[in-house]
Protein backbone atom coordinates (compact mmCIF):
# COMPACT_ATOMS: atom_id res chain seq x y z
CA UNK A 1 0.00 0.00 0.00
CA UNK A 2 1.19 3.39 -0.81
CA UNK A 3 0.34 4.55 2.35
CA UNK A 4 3.23 2.49 4.51
CA UNK A 5 5.17 2.95 1.76
CA UNK A 6 5.42 6.33 2.83
CA UNK A 7 5.30 5.72 6.42
CA UNK A 8 8.73 3.55 5.54
CA UNK A 9 10.19 6.28 3.41
CA UNK A 10 9.48 9.15 6.43
CA UNK A 11 10.37 7.06 9.46
CA UNK A 12 13.43 5.27 8.39
CA UNK A 13 14.62 8.79 6.41
CA UNK A 14 17.77 10.22 7.74
CA UNK A 15 15.59 13.99 7.79
CA UNK A 16 13.37 11.50 10.76
CA UNK A 17 14.42 12.84 13.92
CA UNK A 18 16.35 10.20 15.95
CA UNK A 19 19.65 10.99 15.70
CA UNK A 20 21.26 8.60 13.88
CA UNK A 21 22.93 10.53 11.73
CA UNK A 22 25.26 10.98 14.81
CA UNK A 23 26.56 7.59 14.98
CA UNK A 24 29.18 5.39 13.02
CA UNK A 25 28.38 1.88 14.90
CA UNK A 26 32.76 1.78 15.61
CA UNK A 27 33.18 2.82 11.84
CA UNK A 28 34.91 5.76 12.69
CA UNK A 29 37.19 3.49 15.03
CA UNK A 30 38.41 1.45 11.81
CA UNK A 31 38.38 4.74 9.55
CA UNK A 32 41.13 6.10 11.93
CA UNK A 33 43.31 3.10 12.69
CA UNK A 34 42.91 2.22 8.51
CA UNK A 35 41.04 -1.01 8.41
CA UNK A 36 39.04 1.02 6.41
CA UNK A 37 40.44 3.45 4.03
CA UNK A 38 38.91 3.25 0.65
CA UNK A 39 36.50 1.90 -1.30
CA UNK A 40 36.46 -1.66 -1.46
CA UNK A 41 37.42 -1.88 2.42
CA UNK A 42 34.15 0.28 3.26
CA UNK A 43 32.70 -2.03 1.33
CA UNK A 44 33.56 -5.23 2.89
CA UNK A 45 33.24 -4.17 6.53
CA UNK A 46 29.55 -2.73 6.22
CA UNK A 47 28.99 -6.57 4.07
CA UNK A 48 30.34 -7.74 7.33
CA UNK A 49 28.30 -6.09 9.90
CA UNK A 50 25.32 -7.09 7.68
CA UNK A 51 25.75 -10.78 7.31
CA UNK A 52 27.69 -11.53 10.47
CA UNK A 53 26.76 -8.37 13.27
CA UNK A 54 24.89 -6.47 14.75
CA UNK A 55 22.54 -6.13 11.34
CA UNK A 56 21.36 -9.01 11.81
CA UNK A 57 20.72 -9.43 15.17
CA UNK A 58 18.85 -6.39 15.15
CA UNK A 59 16.92 -7.58 11.69
CA UNK A 60 16.16 -10.25 13.62
CA UNK A 61 14.98 -9.11 16.41
CA UNK A 62 12.74 -6.94 14.70
CA UNK A 63 11.12 -8.88 12.80
CA UNK A 64 9.95 -10.48 16.23
CA UNK A 65 8.67 -7.44 17.81
CA UNK A 66 6.85 -7.01 14.91
CA UNK A 67 5.44 -9.99 15.63
CA UNK A 68 4.70 -9.27 19.27
CA UNK A 69 3.30 -5.53 18.74
CA UNK A 70 0.18 -6.84 20.99
CA UNK A 71 2.16 -8.49 24.18
CA UNK A 72 3.69 -6.29 26.17
CA UNK A 73 5.58 -9.32 27.97
CA UNK A 74 7.13 -10.32 25.29
CA UNK A 75 8.41 -7.49 24.18
CA UNK A 76 10.17 -6.48 27.39
CA UNK A 77 12.29 -10.15 27.24
CA UNK A 78 13.08 -8.74 23.20
CA UNK A 79 13.76 -5.40 24.39
CA UNK A 80 15.96 -7.03 27.33
CA UNK A 81 17.78 -9.46 24.87
CA UNK A 82 18.52 -6.45 22.45
CA UNK A 83 20.21 -4.60 25.14
CA UNK A 84 22.29 -7.89 26.82
CA UNK A 85 23.21 -8.20 22.97
CA UNK A 86 24.99 -4.89 23.10
CA UNK A 87 29.23 -4.98 22.67
CA UNK A 88 29.47 -1.57 23.96
CA UNK A 89 28.44 0.90 26.40
CA UNK A 90 28.70 3.28 23.44
CA UNK A 91 26.30 1.36 21.65
CA UNK A 92 23.92 0.44 24.27
CA UNK A 93 23.14 4.10 24.54
CA UNK A 94 23.00 4.34 20.51
CA UNK A 95 19.95 1.89 20.67
CA UNK A 96 18.03 3.55 23.72
CA UNK A 97 18.41 6.97 22.55
CA UNK A 98 17.54 6.52 18.46
CA UNK A 99 14.37 4.17 19.66
CA UNK A 100 13.16 6.32 22.44
CA UNK A 101 13.19 9.40 19.82
CA UNK A 102 11.68 7.39 16.96
CA UNK A 103 8.95 6.34 19.65
CA UNK A 104 8.60 9.99 20.47
CA UNK A 105 8.57 11.16 16.86
CA UNK A 106 6.47 8.26 15.44
CA UNK A 107 3.85 9.51 17.56
CA UNK A 108 2.63 12.10 14.93
CA UNK A 109 0.72 8.87 13.19
CA UNK A 110 -1.97 8.10 15.85
CA UNK A 111 -2.52 4.56 16.65
CA UNK A 112 -6.54 3.56 17.46
CA UNK A 113 -5.31 1.98 21.22
CA UNK A 114 -1.95 2.55 22.60
CA UNK A 115 0.64 0.50 22.89
CA UNK A 116 2.58 -0.95 25.96
CA UNK A 117 5.99 -0.54 25.24
CA UNK A 118 9.27 -1.05 27.03
CA UNK A 119 11.19 1.71 28.46
CA UNK A 120 13.86 1.97 27.36
CA UNK A 121 12.82 0.39 24.11
CA UNK A 122 15.62 0.20 22.30
CA UNK A 123 15.65 0.95 18.23
CA UNK A 124 14.83 -2.22 16.60
CA UNK A 125 11.94 -3.26 19.16
CA UNK A 126 10.44 0.27 18.32
CA UNK A 127 10.55 -0.04 14.60
CA UNK A 128 9.17 -3.65 14.77
CA UNK A 129 6.75 -3.29 17.19
CA UNK A 130 5.38 0.25 15.24
CA UNK A 131 5.13 -1.24 11.80
CA UNK A 132 3.57 -3.83 13.42
CA UNK A 133 1.15 -1.76 15.01
CA UNK A 134 0.18 0.13 11.74
CA UNK A 135 -0.04 -3.26 9.66
CA UNK A 136 2.64 -2.95 7.82
CA UNK A 137 4.36 -5.43 5.86
CA UNK A 138 7.30 -7.09 8.05
CA UNK A 139 9.39 -7.50 4.58
CA UNK A 140 8.63 -4.52 3.43
CA UNK A 141 9.71 -3.27 6.70
CA UNK A 142 13.35 -5.30 7.13
CA UNK A 143 14.09 -4.30 3.67
CA UNK A 144 13.74 -0.03 4.75
CA UNK A 145 15.08 -0.45 7.85
CA UNK A 146 18.07 -2.53 6.61
CA UNK A 147 18.97 -0.07 3.68
CA UNK A 148 18.67 2.31 6.23
CA UNK A 149 21.18 1.65 8.41
CA UNK A 150 23.74 0.28 5.36
CA UNK A 151 23.03 3.77 3.91
CA UNK A 152 23.92 5.54 7.05
CA UNK A 153 27.01 3.62 7.32
CA UNK A 154 28.24 4.60 3.58
CA UNK A 155 27.20 7.79 4.91
CA UNK A 156 30.19 7.71 7.52
CA UNK A 157 32.75 6.08 5.16
CA UNK A 158 31.94 9.10 2.46
CA UNK A 159 32.69 11.54 4.96
CA UNK A 160 35.77 10.12 7.27
CA UNK A 161 37.89 8.02 4.95
CA UNK A 162 36.80 9.89 2.91
CA UNK A 163 35.56 8.09 -0.67
CA UNK A 164 33.59 10.65 -2.22
CA UNK A 165 29.49 10.35 -3.13
CA UNK A 166 30.40 8.24 -6.32
CA UNK A 167 31.98 5.36 -4.55
CA UNK A 168 29.58 5.74 -1.87
CA UNK A 169 26.72 5.57 -4.26
CA UNK A 170 28.75 2.48 -5.67
CA UNK A 171 28.37 0.48 -2.29
CA UNK A 172 24.68 1.06 -2.21
CA UNK A 173 24.09 -0.74 -5.82
CA UNK A 174 26.88 -3.20 -4.51
CA UNK A 175 24.94 -4.24 -1.52
CA UNK A 176 21.74 -3.96 -2.50
CA UNK A 177 21.31 -7.85 -3.38
CA UNK A 178 22.99 -8.43 0.24
CA UNK A 179 20.60 -6.38 1.77
CA UNK A 180 17.23 -8.14 -0.29
CA UNK A 181 18.33 -11.93 1.04
CA UNK A 182 18.97 -10.64 4.53
CA UNK A 183 15.22 -8.67 4.87
CA UNK A 184 13.88 -12.20 3.38
CA UNK A 185 16.47 -14.68 6.14
CA UNK A 186 15.57 -12.08 9.31
CA UNK A 187 12.12 -12.39 8.14
CA UNK A 188 11.95 -16.36 8.88
CA UNK A 189 14.82 -16.54 11.17
CA UNK A 190 14.37 -17.67 14.85
CA UNK A 191 16.03 -16.17 18.41
CA UNK A 192 18.11 -18.81 18.87
CA UNK A 193 19.69 -18.23 14.92
CA UNK A 194 21.19 -14.78 16.48
CA UNK A 195 24.88 -14.96 16.24
CA UNK A 196 27.67 -12.66 15.98
CA UNK A 197 31.39 -13.15 14.44
CA UNK A 198 31.63 -9.51 13.44
CA UNK A 199 34.47 -9.64 16.38
CA UNK A 200 36.43 -6.16 14.95
CA UNK A 201 33.39 -4.56 14.62
CA UNK A 202 32.39 -5.33 17.89
CA UNK A 203 35.72 -4.52 19.29
CA UNK A 204 35.71 -1.12 17.20
CA UNK A 205 32.97 0.09 18.67
CA UNK A 206 34.55 -0.87 22.28
CA UNK A 207 37.72 1.14 21.35
CA UNK A 208 35.33 4.00 20.10
CA UNK A 209 35.27 5.94 23.67
CA UNK A 210 38.75 6.19 24.03
CA UNK A 211 39.75 7.66 20.45
CA UNK A 212 41.47 10.94 21.49
CA UNK A 213 39.76 13.13 18.25
CA UNK A 214 35.86 11.81 17.58
CA UNK A 215 33.52 13.34 15.13
CA UNK A 216 30.88 10.60 15.56
CA UNK A 217 29.39 9.13 19.04
CA UNK A 218 30.16 5.54 18.50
Amino acid sequence: MSADLQKLLTWLSPAFPVGAFAWSAGLETAIVNRSVADRASAEDWIAGTLAHGTLKTDAILLAHAHRAFEDPAALQELSDLCLALTPSRERQVETIQTGNAFLLAAAAWPLDRQLSLPRPCPYPIAVGALSGAHAIGLGDTLLAFLTAVVHAQVSVAVRLVPIGQTDGLAIMAALEPAVAHMADLCQHATLDEIGSVAYGADIAQMQHETLRTRIFRS
